[in-house]
């Protein structure tokens, strides 16, 4: 299954690194990444493929967000269909 993940923070070096490192613990591959700091804010958006077990989703997703607010960061993991589904019209 694959999901969208939203990274954002005050900007300082390795938390892309950080975020990557996260996914690739989990067997998590990213797709695509964009990323951009605007003033001092750090934004990131990556399209990741997560293993097919969906209860392995619900932990990936409480533990990244978890250890992104250790790190001072909002990490955001949303499932594909429903960001798809967030933006129909």
């Amino acid at each position: 299954m694959r999901a969208v993940i939203s990274v954002i923070g005050k900007d300082r070096p390795g938390i892309l690194a950080f975020a990557a490192n996260e996914c690739a613990r989990r067997g998590i591959n990213i797709e695509d990444v964009t990323q951009k700091v605007l003033e001092d804010i750090f934004t990131m958006i990556m399209i990741v493929t997560i293993p097919e077990d969906k209860h392995e989703y619900h932990v990936f997703q409480r533990e990244l967000e978890k250890a992104g607010e250790a790190q001072g960061l909002k990490i955001h993991v949303m499932h594909e269909d429903i960001f798809n589904a967030m933006h129909r019209i």
